[in-house]
């Protein structure tokens, strides 16, 4: 396959892919002429690294992960800490977000919104 088909099959653009190679995540083998040629495990491996970046693991959960995958002699717990790792900072990014919303659904409340110049969003901005 060249990198548009396993592009099409993997769901990913072939910049992402061309990434993906550079910092040595999928190494596909390279004709005489230079272009690459991908496989069904290089279609495997690129779809795994789709979902698990759509679900906000870093590149180098991705390398773990993946290493992870193709070890026979891996323990379940290795994988369930760096998913459990993820899931804390998700929780925290939620926190952040949640008060975030609040700090700013307060000030909305706070403007009157009308005429005036006086806003309570953008004083609390300036401070």
């Amino acid at each position: 396959m060249n990198i548009s088909e396993v592009g099409k099959r993997a769901g990913l653009p072939p910049k992402t892919i061309r990434f993906y190679e550079e910092i040595g995540l999928i190494t596909p083998r390279r004709e005489a002429n230079g272009y690459r040629v991908f496989s069904e495990k290089d279609a495997h491996r690129l779809a795994f690294l789709r979902r698990a970046r759509a679900l906000g693991f870093t590149v180098e959960e991705c390398r773990q992960l993946l290493g992870l995958y193709h070890d026979d002699t891996r323990a379940s717990a290795d994988v369930k800490a760096i998913a459990r790792e993820h899931l804390a900072r998700i929780d925290a990014q939620l926190q952040d977000l949640q008060q975030m919303r609040n700090t700013l659904a307060d000030l909305i409340a706070a403007c009157a919104g009308d005429s005036r110049p006086d806003c309570p969003i953008l004083r609390d901005l300036a401070r």
